[in-house]
């Protein structure tokens, strides 16, 4: 098992990366002491581990709810669901919620939890790579509105993260490919040399290599400890993070979250994202090449989807919540392992961008 631990200030909370986790029932009611608990999974993970995780908390006053698998379902009313839920089972403010799941399960839980009178314990047991690698970590909670992703949202931290790495086996491969772009964007905007070992390691990763899966996760991991436990509400380092997310966001938004998943849409942002450095003379065009070719090594897409318009894209873009008086705000790059915050981004020049990456489809 790897351990490694998000510090904020005076308070800290674990993250563990191995397998069996789910199995360990003491360290699980460790991190629930009340009386209360409720587990929110969803129709895909439920099958497989929900019984699991039940018997660990034989004795409370248990309850779980199982939603459709889906970013489409997270939604104000699925948050509606969950907050009665809560009320029916009489939850009191020492209620713990544990989210199993991936990242629109965690999300959603976090987000009821933060909500719940005024906030109560969450935990987090990840099961996609994806959500173990980012989504899961940092206390970023949300549900979506159709003008756009995670924009109802609030920070709340978990207690603890358990990621159970034997869970990635009943993980279908385009949720595999999908969290490996998160991998990736971790090299990509501040550490060169990790970018370089995925590039060489796209085979061992994609074949789940458990060596190579558990230093993608635990590397990622320390990366996003590290930058929260600096900048926990996203006010400066951490808005690296959103590395292709803006453009990624808008993408999902305006297929009404029923097209590119995630993670999938995040890698055609940062390819996005490096051209628009590249066309802004900030970084080598070799670099943005680069990206692109590992991204698709990866077997993840690179270019926009068919059908969507750059004009669109760019409206939902001014709805993303790093903008400042209506300006464009983007993280974009100096190159590969050197993202930045760039304010007031010309629109035109975007436009331009994303005009350029549907030129195949026209």
């Amino acid at each position: 098992m790897r351990a490694l631990n998000v510090e904020l200030g005076q308070r800290r909370y674990p993250i563990r990366i191995g397998q069996g986790l789910l199995h360990d029932a003491d360290a699980l009611n460790r991190f629930a002491p009340g009386r209360h608990v409720m587990i929110l999974s969803d129709a895909n993970v439920a099958p497989y581990y929900l019984a699991l995780v039940e018997s660990a908390f034989a004795g409370k006053q248990l309850a779980t709810l199982v939603l459709p698998a889906g970013e489409q379902e997270k939604t104000l009313a699925r948050f509606g669901e969950v907050m009665s839920a809560l009320a029916a089972l009489g939850a009191s403010r020492d209620a713990t919620l544990i989210a199993l799941g991936g990242g629109v399960i965690g999300d959603l839980t976090g987000f009821a939890a933060a909500c719940w009178m005024r906030g109560v314990r969450f935990v987090q047991l990840p099961t996609t790579l994806l959500a173990m690698v980012d989504s899961s970590v940092g206390g970023k909670t949300a549900v979506d509105l159709p003008e756009g992703k995670n924009l109802v949202g609030a920070f709340h931290q978990p207690v603890a993260v358990l990621a159970d790495t034997s869970t990635l086996a009943t993980l279908p491969n385009r949720e595999l490919r999908a969290g490996l772009a998160e991998v990736l964007k971790y090299g990509a905007l501040g550490d060169r040399a990790f970018f370089d070992w995925i590039s060489e390691n796209t085979e061992p990763l994609l074949a789940r290599d458990d060596e190579a899966i558990a230093y993608a996760i635990a590397t990622s991991c320390t990366h996003k400890a590290g930058i929260v436990s600096r900048d926990e509400t996203e006010t400066g380092e951490r808005m690296l993070l959103n590395l292709g997310h803006t453009f990624g966001h808008a993408i999902e938004a305006e297929q009404g979250f029923g097209g590119l998943v995630h993670g999938e849409a995040v890698a055609v942002g940062m390819v996005l994202a490096a051209q628009l450095s590249a066309q802004l003379d900030m970084a080598p065009q070799g670099d943005a090449d680069r990206l692109a070719k590992t991204l698709g090594a990866l077997g993840l897409p690179t270019r926009i989807p068919e059908g969507l318009d750059p004009q669109r894209l760019l409206a939902r873009m001014r709805l993303d919540k790093k903008n400042v008086s209506g300006k464009l705000r983007l993280i974009l790059w100096r190159g590969i392992g050197h993202a930045c915050v760039v304010p007031d981004v010309d629109e035109a020049e975007v436009l331009r961008a994303l005009q350029s990456a549907t030129k195949t489809f026209s």
